[in-house]
């Protein structure tokens, strides 16, 4: 009672980011693939045709990644060391090579007889089972509040920030580091997806002070689901950073999901 007291509290007194007042920007080819929990919406244009793209943060719906990687006929880079999620790519790996036999549920738990994986393989949908991080080191990954929920968090927003939960202990890495390790020249990234609770903040300012600068990024600021003033200055940092480096927020859907463009396509 007295944590639900204080999150109302909280929420009362910030109500809204700026951020959130952001709409789709008029004129833009936008395209969103995936369920309706797990899917995201970004610019269409020929130069994701047979690209690579990074998805951070599967959790156990891939639906997005699936639908790029046959509209596109892309490579997906996914990283999530979680092991529901690692769990969840074991059994897609088993149906690649076939068909989609059922269609999405509501939530975020999608069963893999859903995703139409005939077109598919460990060639273009490849799982990395690490944390993506500032940082290559071993380091906490903790577990949400709720145990029916996937999502463990670097940053410990759920928590306060707390650093005493409970853990689990993952490797994790940068994104030039992971990409290298997997000989994927950087300027082939087409389109950077970030889902991974509150460490967004820190993978995009070591990736722009590391001079990778994908054409789109599709970011959750998950910190907005617990508005508060540290929550809040950690989203202005990571604005404050895509803008100086040259990016521009071209749709918002209201809470946390944003899409950014380099300037060069905006």
């Amino acid at each position: 009672m007295i944590e639900r007291i204080g999150n109302w509290l909280r929420e009362k007194r910030y109500k809204r980011h700026r951020l959130q007042t952001v709409r789709a920007r008029h004129g833009l080819r936008l395209v969103t693939l995936g369920s309706d929990y797990g899917g995201w919406t970004f610019l269409e244009d020929e130069s994701l045709q047979g690209c690579t793209i990074v998805s951070a943060g599967l959790g156990e719906d891939a639906s997005f990644d699936v639908e790029f990687a046959n509209r596109f006929n892309a490579r997906v880079v996914i990283i999530d060391p979680t092991p529901r999620a690692v769990a969840h790519f074991g059994a897609m790996k088993k149906r690649f090579g076939q068909g989609g036999e059922t269609g999405y549920v509501s939530g975020g738990s999608q069963p893999v007889e859903a995703y139409d994986l005939s077109t598919c393989s460990e060639d273009n949908l490849i799982m990395v089972d690490r944390a993506l991080w500032c940082r290559n080191e071993t380091l906490r990954f903790f577990l949400p509040e709720n145990p029916e929920h996937v999502s463990h968090s670097i940053v410990n927003f759920q928590n306060d920030y707390r650093q005493d939960t409970d853990h689990l202990i993952v490797q994790a890495g940068t994104l030039r580091e992971i990409l290298d390790d997997h000989a994927i020249p950087v300027e082939e990234v087409q389109l950077l997806k970030l889902d991974i609770e509150g460490a967004e903040v820190e993978v995009l300012e070591q990736m722009l002070a590391d001079g990778l600068r994908p054409r789109q990024i599709c970011v959750e600021y998950d910190e907005l689901n617990r508005p508060g003033k540290k929550a809040f200055q950690r989203v202005d940092a990571a604005d404050k950073a895509l803008k100086a480096a040259g990016y521009v927020c071209v749709y918002g859907n209201g809470s946390t999901d944003y899409l950014y463009l380099h300037e060069k396509q905006a």
